[in-house]
């Protein structure tokens, strides 16, 4: 394993669990409809014990992206997440609600009521999904950074990275391709939301205010969607020479690494048909609850492909409006060889323990979840 292999290796185990984040993100896409979707009481709480079994994987694979991000490239961790902190710490008090939510909303003693609880629920639904849907999108416009690697021998201040004005990260909710892409994740969310609750409530009423609510959403994400993923297309991307590391400007950048990699074209495609073919069955058959699998394989295979051409092909993943040539590229941001080869034998466990959550996941859902759940109290 060269060292060249292993950040390319890594940086597709990052994209990965990006990739499996956005998939998971139903969750989130559920709670923003737990109104809309859950006509009464009963409903509602139905809803919310549906999403309630899988909130747990959602935050746990949010945390291991970034976990995984830290260890293999430490350079964007410490500039994104210690540089645009206040993004990050933004979409961490909303998944922070959630948990507290779903613990507390119907414990006894609860002041606030179980209203202003699922009220959190919903904040989390529509801001998580958005700001991170908002964070991705700087791989591709540019975020305003600075990075000053002789800092490091400053005894003072030895920082390597700073933001480049007072906004600290919120400049990214500024940029309006960075909010259309962020819209763009949040109808996806919804959209998942809809398949899974769908497939996992044994509801009729709530089967069919989904199947209604699904039209509104697609319409909505492939406007917002394709627009962002055009104009990626056809504007300059930010790429590098591998000899000397300079960064440059290419036209088409993005669409060349799509064509150069033409494998991951094919992926791309095969995603979009099965997410497309899972949303339209869902609207066509009055008894397909199924679209959840097809949609979320087809999630991951466009989310991957997403985060690989931002850093595959010597392409800078997250490029520097402030200073180009501070723009971090798999490269020049990677932890060390013996860092990255280590990481890459424990990821050999990896399939293993995605292994034991399919398992898990089928344990829970097995049983279509119904309103006697709610009546005997089993519910949050």
């Amino acid at each position: 394993m060269t060292y060249a292999f292993l950040q390319q290796y890594w940086w597709f185990l990052v994209s990965l669990l990006g990739a499996l984040l956005v998939f998971l993100m139903f969750v989130q896409g559920a709670n923003s409809q737990i109104n809309s979707l859950g006509r009464t009481p009963e409903g509602k709480r139905l809803v919310l014990n549906s999403t309630g079994r899988k909130w747990e994987l959602t935050f746990t694979t949010l945390v291991t992206f970034g976990g995984a991000f830290f260890a293999s490239f430490p350079l964007f961790y410490s500039t994104s997440f210690g540089g645009a902190y206040w993004v990050w710490m933004l979409i961490l008090l909303t998944f922070v609600l959630q948990a507290v939510s779903y613990e507390f909303q119907n414990k006894i003693g609860n002041f606030l009521g179980p209203k202003t609880f699922r009220w959190f629920l919903v904040l989390n639904g529509v801001l998580g999904p958005f700001l991170i849907g908002c964070a991705v999108a700087t791989f591709f416009n540019g975020s305003n950074f600075l990075i000053e690697k002789a800092s490091l021998t400053d005894q003072v201040a030895p920082i390597i990275s700073k933001w480049a004005n007072a906004s600290n990260g919120l400049d990214a909710v500024l940029d309006p391709w960075n909010l259309i892409f962020g819209f763009a994740v949040l109808f996806l969310a919804r959209i998942l939301g809809i398949l899974y609750v769908m497939n996992n409530v044994n509801d009729e009423d709530i089967r069919s205010r989904g199947s209604v609510r699904l039209v509104g959403n697609t319409v909505a994400f492939l406007i917002f969607f394709l627009a962002f993923f055009i104009r990626t297309l056809l504007k300059e991307g930010y790429a590098y020479q591998p000899e000397t590391g300079v960064i440059f400007m290419e036209p088409y950048k993005y669409l060349h690494n799509l064509l150069t990699m033409w494998p991951l074209l094919i992926i791309f495609l095969v995603g979009v048909v099965l997410l497309l073919y899972a949303i339209y069955r869902t609207i066509t058959s009055k008894t397909y609850i199924k679209g959840i699998w097809p949609a979320g394989i087809g999630t991951v295979l466009v989310a991957l492909v997403l985060f690989l051409i931002a850093g595959w092909n010597n392409t800078a993943y997250y490029p520097s409006n402030a200073d180009l040539q501070s723009s971090l590229t798999i490269v020049n941001s990677c932890s060390s060889e013996f860092t990255l080869k280590t990481m890459a034998i424990v990821s050999i466990f990896i399939p293993f323990v995605l292994a034991y959550i399919v398992y898990a996941w089928y344990s829970m859902d097995k049983k279509k979840l119904t309103s006697d759940e709610i009546k005997k109290g089993e519910a949050y």
